[in-house]
């Protein structure tokens, strides 16, 4: 911003009612007026004009421009200095902006704030994590609950919950995702045979269901992959994917573990040629990658060595790991089914129904409230650990428009926290 000097402190009350910039001032922004005036203290003065540097979104420069310039100040886009990192917007609309956000965009956020190169995943994260939950959690009579507790947030009918409305798309969605996988296990309220099976039981084939645990977890390892490798590119450019863990090195050597296991299966040793080629050209380009991070010479060689061997043994931990989808959806069927059978051995047409009843109702309270939080948990576990690890490898920092509490400007707002998508804020002078 290159405004007279005589004119300084109008022009940053203006900026700091816009909230539209982050500006770049060597102490940390506090409240009220007398922030303006360290504001001003801070600008560079060159004759008779002085300047501020910041960030805008570049959707909002116009709006700035127009802002400024009838105080006689203008706004002057600079190129990004190297090294410097953009701060990153996390747009979406002002006023929902100030209520809580979507934990889809709190699944990323509470991992890492997106850097300003990266996708941002928020979207595909709280589809994978609704999907891994109900896989877990498949019983369709539960599902319902969390369906109709999810729609019963969104009414806002009960107060004590409006805090948390905005999160009913999310359990409404983790419900139904239990009511698809409850349909196929022929899960309603456990073993009750009240729907039929369409796919398996789980108790009744476990192996089945273990691969297709398995063969989800690699379809979810490969989207990370394809994140990862997209954000190497934009961070650093094809020859920094190249030779990354979570860039085409690694998504080469985890189509070589496909490949490999794929001509085992179906013996077709042509596929395992072709994996074995593979996987020798990603560990190739791996080591050289860790070598160069490492700082080259014979002590690079060997941390790069020890990399490279944890890097094989991480990439089939992480796929074993997705078994737990297998592993708790057995679990949550295995409980019910018990609750079932203490139910059916109690019923008779007496008094002894009533104990059949509070067994029924308890065992499913129990095991909803423990395998709800399991599923929970397990579901955020291989998020984090197995996806966002391979799709982020730096992190970034929010933009944080510049907004002391101007008295005079009654209900003025801060900065708008977190929204669901990412803009690119450019780099200007105010």
């Amino acid at each position: 911003m290159i405004t007279p000097t005589e004119s300084r402190r109008e022009a940053l009350t203006e900026v700091a009612r816009s909230a539209a910039v982050e500006l770049d001032l060597p102490y940390t922004p506090g409240n009220g007026p007398e922030e303006l005036d360290r504001a001003a203290e801070a600008a560079v003065e060159n004759g008779p004009v002085s300047g501020l540097v910041g960030w805008t979104p570049a959707r909002r420069l116009r709006e700035l421009q127009g802002t400024l310039a009838p105080l006689g100040a203008g706004v002057v886009p600079l190129k990004t200095p190297r090294g410097v990192q953009p701060p990153t917007l996390l747009t979406g609309n002002e006023k929902r902006s100030r209520q809580a956000p979507r934990l889809s965009r709190l699944l990323v956020d509470t991992y890492t704030t997106v850097p300003y190169a990266d996708l941002d995943p928020a979207r595909l994260a709280g589809l994978a994590y609704v999907v891994m939950f109900g896989m877990m959690f498949g019983d369709a009579g539960q599902g319902l609950l969390l369906v109709l507790f999810g729609l019963l947030m969104r009414s806002g009918l009960v107060p004590a919950l409006r805090r948390f409305q905005r999160t009913w798309l999310f359990i409404f969605g983790a419900g139904m995702a239990a009511v698809f996988f409850g349909i196929l296990y022929g899960e309603f309220f456990g073993p009750t045979h009240v729907i039929p099976v369409l796919w398996l039981e789980p108790v009744e084939n476990p192996i089945p269901l273990l691969i297709a645990a398995l063969i989800f977890g690699a379809v979810l390892l490969a989207g990370a992959y394809t994140v990862g490798t997209i954000n190497r590119v934009r961070e650093g450019g094809w020859g920094y994917a190249l030779y990354a863990r979570s860039g085409l090195a690694g998504a080469m050597l985890f189509l070589a573990v496909g490949l490999l296991a794929g001509g085992l299966l179906a013996g077709i040793p042509a596929m395992v040629i072709a994996a074995a080629v593979l996987a020798g050209l990603a560990l190739v380009l791996i080591f050289i990658g860790l070598f160069v991070e490492a700082g080259g010479g014979a002590t690079g060689g060997v941390q790069a060595s020890v990399e490279l061997v944890d890097t094989v043994i991480q990439l089939g931990s992480n796929l074993v790991s997705f078994t737990r989808l297998a592993a708790f959806g057995l679990t949550h069927a295995a409980l019910m089914s018990i609750v079932w059978q203490g139910t059916t051995a109690l019923w008779h047409p007496d008094w002894r129904a009533v104990l059949a009843v509070l067994v029924f109702l308890i065992g499913n309270a129990i095991t909803f409230a423990l395998e709800g939080l399991v599923a929970g948990i397990q579901a955020l576990r291989l998020e984090y650990y197995e996806l966002f690890s391979r799709v982020f490898t730096d992190e970034g920092r929010p933009f944080k428009p510049w907004s002391p509490e101007l008295p005079e400007s009654g209900a003025d707002s801060g900065p708008s926290p977190e929204p669901p998508a990412v803009s690119h804020p450019e780099r200007q002078t105010p």
